[in-house]
C-alpha cells in the first residue's frame, strides 16, 4: 500500500465511513480476506462503439488475472473513450475536452476510493493521454497496457492499410474513382479491432507512453489481436502489485528526462502533430513546468528520422513491429536517449532495449543511415505566431518547403469546405481556418478540409492550410496548426485579412503575416472577441473558461 494512502486510511480505521465500504463489499460477494489486500483499480476504458477500445475488456480480464495471482484485489472502473475517427468531425468536436475530462475521472475515481496502484487500459487518441495525465496527477503506482495495433484489412487479394482508403475521399466526391474500388476500399481498409495502422495520434500516443517508460516493453508495436499482448496484459497484473509493494509511483516514471526520451521517439518516428499537445499536458500534471514547444525544436534538430510510416512514409505498423517494434527503434535511438531513465518493470530504458533486434533495417534505421535528418515535426515562430506553431514536415512536399500566398481568411471549418466545394480556393493560396483553438472551438480539427484538399492534387501540391486548431495524425501538405496563441485570445491569427500576404520557410522556421508593425498594431487594437456559448452545452461552455495555454497542453489553468 502507498504511504499516502496508508496514512489516509489509518484516519477512518474502525470509522463509520471505513465500516460502511466493509459493509457494502461484503455484501457484493467479496470476503474478509480480500478486503485486506491492496486495492488495485484496473481503469478500463472500454466500449462498444470505439474500434480501437472494443477489445479491452478482454484484457481487463488478463489483467485482473495477474493481479489477482499476485495478492491484490482488482476493482474496474471506466472511463470515457471517444474515437477519432468515429466523431464525424463536427465544429462542436469534444475530443481535447474529453481529454481533460479522462484525467479528472481517473482523479475523482481512483483517488476518491483510495486505490493503492491502478493499471490504466486504452488505445485511441485522447484516451491515451488522459489516462497518462491522470496517473501523473495522483502519482501512485500505475501502469498503461496499450491496446495494440489493427490488424490490416484486405482487399483484391492485398493488404491495405486505411489511410489510402482515406487518401480517396476528395477523388470520389469528384467522380474520379471507380464507385465498386472506392466502396471496397472503404469496407476493408480497416481490421476488427485496435488502433488504426498508421502514425495517427492512437499509435503515436501509445508509442509514447512506452517511450516515457509507462507500459512494458513492447507494448506500442504489438497487434491488437496478437498473444502477446495478452500475456503482456496479465504480466501487467502482477507488475502492478510489486510496483505498490517497492512504493514505485507514476512520477518516479514520468520525469522531465523521460518526457524529452518520449519527445526524441516522437521525432524519429515522425509522430502525429497532436503530441505537441498531450506530451506537454502530462509533464505538466507531474509538475514539470517547462517551455516544451522549444524541447520539441530543439529535438527537431538533433534527432533524425529513423522509421517512416504512414501517413507520411511507406509503412504500417505492422512492417514496424515486424521490423523488431519500439524496442528495437529505441535501441537504435539510444545515443540521443537518457538510457537511465527508469521504467514500469523496474529496469532502466538501456536494460529493456539493449537486446533488441533490428529485423528490416529498410523499416527501422540506424543513425548513421537515416530516412531524413530533416524532423518529423517542427515548430515554427513568426509574427503570425509568436508562441509558436505546429508543421508535420516528413509529410511536406517538397515544392512547398517555401512558401508565399494570399490568405483566404474562414472564421469556421464549414466556410472553408463551402469554399473549397464551390471551386473559390486557387492555386497558392493561403487557408486560414482560425477560432478553432481550444478556446475558440474545443481545438476542432482541420483534417476534413485537409483530406478533401488532398483529393485535388493541383490545390493540395500548392496552397497552405494555416489553423489555431488541432490536426488528425493523419495529416499531410503545407499544413500548419495549433498556430498560437490562438486568434480566441486576441492573437495577430485573428486580424489576417483577406489578400493578406503570408510566408512560410521550413527550413528557418518562420510562419509570418507580411504587414508592417504599426499596421499590426493597429489591427489588434481593434479587435474583439465573445465566445458564442449560447450556442453550446454546458460542459464546453465550462471547458472554453477553464482551459489553459496550447503551449503548456491546453491542461485546467486553475
Amino acid at each position: 500500500m502507498s504511504k499516502k494512502y496508508e496514512d489516509m486510511r489509518s484516519c477512518w480505521e474502525f470509522g463509520e465511513a471505513s465500516e460502511c465500504r466493509r459493509g457494502l463489499m461484503l455484501g457484493m460477494g467479496y470476503s474478509e480476506e480480500e478486503l485486506h489486500r491492496p486495492l488495485i483499480a484496473v481503469v478500463d476504458s472500454w466500449n462498444e462503439y470505439n474500434p480501437g477500445h472494443v477489445h479491452l475488456n478482454q484484457l481487463a480480464e488478463r489483467v485482473k488475472q495477474g493481479i489477482r495471482e499476485a495478492g491484490g484485489l482488482p476493482l474496474e472502473v471506466m472511463t470515457t473513450a471517444i474515437c477519432d475517427g468515429m466523431v464525424l468531425k463536427d465544429p462542436k468536436y469534444i475530443e481535447i475536452p474529453s481529454r481533460n475530462s479522462i484525467a479528472d475521472q481517473v482523479e475523482l475515481t481512483v483517488d476518491g476510493n483510495f486505490f493503492d496502484g491502478m493499471v490504466l487500459l486504452s488505445t485511441c487518441d485522447s484516451i491515451v493521454p488522459g489516462h497518462l495525465m491522470g496517473a501523473a496527477r495522483l502519482d501512485i503506482p500505475a501502469i498503461v497496457v496499450t491496446g495494440g495495433y489493427m490488424p490490416l484489412g484486405t482487399f483484391r487479394g492485398k493488404e491495405v492499410v486505411h489511410i489510402r482508403a482515406q487518401d480517396k475521399v476528395g477523388a470520389m466526391a469528384e467522380g474520379k474513382i471507380d464507385p465498386d474500388l472506392y466502396n471496397g476500399l472503404i469496407s476493408h481498409s480497416w481490421g476488427i479491432c485496435g488502433g488504426c495502422t498508421s502514425m495517427t495520434t492512437a499509435n503515436s500516443m501509445c508509442m509514447m507512453a512506452e517511450a516515457m517508460g509507462m507500459t512494458l516493453p513492447g507494448n506500442s508495436s504489438m497487434s491488437a489481436v496478437s498473444s502477446e499482448i495478452r500475456n503482456l496484459s496479465y504480466q501487467a497484473g502482477k507488475r502492478i502489485m510489486e510496483m505498490v509493494r517497492e512504493g514505485v509511483t507514476a512520477r518516479q516514471i514520468i520525469t522531465p528526462e523521460s518526457i524529452r526520451n518520449a519527445i526524441a521517439v516522437d521525432m524519429a518516428v515522425a509522430g502525429s502533430s497532436n503530441l505537441i499537445l498531450h506530451l506537454p499536458a502530462i509533464a505538466n500534471e507531474a509538475g514539470y513546468d517547462e517551455p516544451w514547444w522549444k524541447v520539441f525544436d530543439e529535438m527537431s534538430n538533433s534527432v533524425p528520422l529513423l522509421s517512416h510510416l504512414m501517413p507520411g512514409g511507406e509503412y504500417s505498423v505492422k512492417d514496424f513491429d515486424l521490423a523488431g517494434g519500439m524496442p528495437a527503434l529505441m535501441k537504435e535511438l539510444l545515443p540521443r536517449l537518457n538510457g537511465d531513465c527508469m521504467t514500469v518493470n523496474g529496469h532502466t530504458v538501456r536494460e529493456n532495449v539493449e537486446n533488441a533486434v533490428v529485423y528490416d533495417h529498410d523499416v527501422i534505421r540506424s543513425l548513421d543511415n537515416p530516412v531524413m535528418t530533416e524532423p518529423g515535426l517542427g515548430v515554427l515562430y513568426g509574427s503570425l505566431a509568436p508562441e509558436g506553431s505546429i508543421i508535420k514536415i516528413a509529410a511536406v512536399p517538397e515544392t512547398l518547403m517555401r512558401f508565399k500566398g494570399p490568405a483566404r481568411v474562414f472564421d469556421s471549418l464549414q466556410d472553408a469546405l463551402d469554399a473549397l466545394r464551390a471551386g473559390k480556393i486557387h492555386e497558392g493560396d493561403a487557408c486560414v481556418l482560425r477560432f478553432m483553438g481550444l478556446k475558440g472551438r474545443f481545438g476542432t480539427t482541420a483534417f476534413t478540409f485537409q483530406e478533401e484538399l488532398k483529393g485535388q492534387p493541383l490545390l493540395y501540391n500548392s496552397c497552405a492550410v494555416i489553423t489555431d486548431g488541432r490536426f488528425s495524425g493523419g495529416t499531410s501538405g503545407l499544413s500548419v496548426g495549433y498556430v498560437s496563441p490562438e486568434a480566441a485570445l486576441g492573437s495577430p491569427l485573428a486580424v489576417v485579412k483577406e489578400g493578406d500576404e503570408i510566408a512560410i520557410d521550413i527550413p528557418a522556421r518562420r510562419i509570418d503575416l507580411c504587414i508592417s508593425d504599426e499596421e499590426m498594431k493597429k489591427r489588434l487594437d481593434a479587435f474583439s472577441w465573445e465566445f458564442p456559448g449560447k450556442d453550446y452545452q454546458r460542459y464546453l461552455r465550462l471547458f472554453s473558461q477553464n482551459v489553459g495555454s496550447m503551449a503548456k497542453g491546453g491542461i485546467w489553468h486553475v
